[in-house]
């Protein structure tokens, strides 16, 4: 049997908003930032989307990483796979139900080393349903432009959204299923 794979990509340009005694906290600059996905459609196809609607928080501890956190919440309305039909069904209760659950949270619980780049372990919470994930994470920066410090953090992973109550699909007449579980 095929895998398949649902892909959740964060790519984050974050600007330092305040100073605070060991750690620096970042807000989530979402005009150079972008929360994309990935699923395997019909068997064939790979569907690209992203979410438009999302904030989060980094706390930058530059001395040591592994005391930084971050925190971050998607707006399951703001899906975009530029096919509006589409995107109603995925906003619908066969998908996200966004207005049940309106929103999609990751909140480390600790970040670690972990060979070249990092790894942000925590609650990630999508569908009502919250589960410990780990996303590993490149880290850019800090450096100073026009507008302040910034950093750059970049982070893939996959997950199962049937582990998430995201369970709609249907069976082929040529056999698979219509949409991937991963």
């Amino acid at each position: 049997m095929n895998r398949f794979r649902f892909v959740l990509t964060l790519g984050v340009v974050a600007f330092l908003t305040g100073n605070a005694v060991a750690a620096e906290k970042y807000n989530i600059d979402k005009v150079h930032s972008s929360v994309g996905f990935a699923v395997r459609h019909n068997m064939v196809s790979m569907v690209k989307g992203s979410f438009t609607d999302y904030m989060g928080e980094i706390m930058l501890d530059p001395s040591d990483i592994t005391k930084s956190s971050v925190t971050v919440t998607i707006k399951t309305a703001s899906i975009n796979t530029a096919n509006k039909g589409r995107d109603n069904h995925l906003r619908s209760p066969d998908f996200f139900d966004a207005p049940t659950y309106p929103e999609i949270t990751f909140k480390s619980t600790r970040i670690e080393k972990k060979n070249t780049g990092w790894v942000a372990h925590g609650s990630f919470t999508m569908h009502g349903v919250t589960k410990e994930i780990a996303l590993p994470f490149t880290l850019t920066g800090p450096i100073m432009d026009g507008r302040g410090k910034l950093i750059g953090i970049e982070s893939s992973t996959t997950i199962n959204r049937q582990d998430y109550g995201v369970k709609w699909s249907r069976i082929l007449d040529a056999g698979g299923v219509a949409v991937a579980m991963r």
